[in-house]
């Protein structure tokens, strides 16, 4: 790993907002393709995921969702499930970012495609009774969308679909079509 990445991965903890910011910009710029320093960072962001601050782990949580495709080993159906956590934080807004960036998890090849739907179906069910549940079920749904668009596999269209119907309320239901653009 060059000096750079070591330090825009040490600047992603900051205090200082605009320099963390400005970091963790450089950092999904560089994980937009594969990278070969993945695993020199991975334990660090497994590890921020449980940060104090929320704005910590919704860097770490995105920044590993955009590494899993640089992930050779499959480590990611491992740490999956801690990822998956970061989907009830106590910040909405960190459990959003979250939810919003698993897609690149499932982009990375079929195991990791197989683990992220079974996950967000999971969560969509669970989800129900949830102070912002309608907006996790809607972020849950573009997410799968988002991956479909990626790997075009008809069985994401399919859960998908079979997710919306369950939805009772014909205003969400209607709400989370335009997804799908089932209107």
């Amino acid at each position: 790993m060059n000096k750079a990445v070591r330090a825009s991965l040490d600047d992603l903890r900051s205090d200082d907002r605009a320099r963390q910011n400005r970091a963790f910009t450089q950092v999904l710029q560089a994980t937009e393709r594969p990278v070969d320093w993945a695993y020199e960072a991975w334990d660090e962001m497994v590890s921020a995921l449980g940060h104090a601050d929320n704005h910590v782990r919704a860097i770490a949580a995105q920044v590993l969702c955009s590494l899993a495709k640089s992930d050779p080993k499959g480590r990611m159906l491992k740490d999956f499930s801690a990822l998956l956590a970061v989907t009830k934080d106590e910040r909405f807004v960190t459990a959003r970012h979250c939810l919003q960036s698993l897609w690149k998890v499932g982009a990375a090849g079929k195991k990791q495609q197989k683990t992220v739907v079974d996950g967000l179906t999971r969560r969509f069910e669970e989800c129900v009774t949830e102070k912002n549940g309608t907006l996790v079920r809607y972020d849950i749904l573009q997410a799968l969308r988002r991956l479909y668009d990626r790997v075009k596999d008809e069985s994401i269209r399919v859960r998908a679909l079979a997710l919306l119907e369950t939805e009772a309320d014909l205003k969400y239901r209607k709400k989370y079509a335009s997804v799908w653009r089932l209107e």
